[in-house]
């Protein structure tokens, strides 16, 4: 009825809101598990809307990575060209494993590096080398924290490359790559990475602070 009561308040009060909520889980067999319940399952369930993975919707590629191209030209004031028809049949036989996201940073990828070379690299490098995982032989895997997994390591390598193609300069990186430049320096540190041509730089006194 648009009411509801806090736990310790006295009275109730009016809302009007929209809840939405998502879920990479199947609900109906966490209910069967005994790890979701019902009758909260019933209360939320109104309208479904089925959105399936990036490799299940290779005809939205083209239009998703214009769209990302559209859009990093705009953020970084440049005029790249769009990516050609050979590249994005390449990009609809990958598999997608980080989703929209890793669509989204193989774009900006392009967009940094200025060749789609970049692109063609990465993704045959995918196709030939498939990751393997180790699975448990007994026991469950969290899906999630496999593909979380992925995209931190399609992320180091976007990182890397912008990083080699700014003469390792941080402060130029974070402003191509529209982060803070702390965030990139905890980044660098967090995923190990070093340049490949020089010694790694005089991290001594160099601190995280943003400009």
């Amino acid at each position: 009825d648009g009411r509801f009561c806090r736990i310790g308040a006295q009275g109730d009060k009016r809302v009007e809101v929209r809840v939405v909520c998502a879920t990479n889980r199947q609900l109906q067999r966490e209910i069967n598990s005994g790890t979701f319940r019902q009758d909260l399952f019933y209360r939320i369930n109104v309208v479904t809307i089925q959105l399936p993975p990036l490799r299940e919707r290779l005809m939205d590629i083209p239009r998703l990575a214009k769209y990302f191209l559209e859009q990093f030209n705009r953020q970084y004031n440049l005029r790249a060209r769009p990516l050609s028809n050979e590249l994005l049949s390449l990009m609809q036989r990958h598999h997608w494993p980080g989703n929209i996201r890793e669509l989204e940073n193989v774009v900006r990828s392009y967009i940094i590096m200025g060749s789609e070379q970049t692109i063609y690299s990465e993704l045959l490098s995918w196709k030939e080398e498939p990751h393997n995982y180790d699975f448990p032989a007994s026991g469950s895997v969290s899906l999630k924290a496999l593909t979380r997994k992925v995209v931190i390591e399609f992320e180091r390598k976007i990182i890397s490359q912008a990083l080699e193609a700014h003469s390792w300069n941080r402060r130029k990186t974070a402003r191509v790559l529209n982060i803070s430049y702390r965030s990139l320096f905890y980044k660098i540190r967090e995923m190990g990475i070093t340049p490949k041509k020089m010694a790694m730089p005089q991290w001594t006194g160099e601190t995280a602070s943003d400009d």
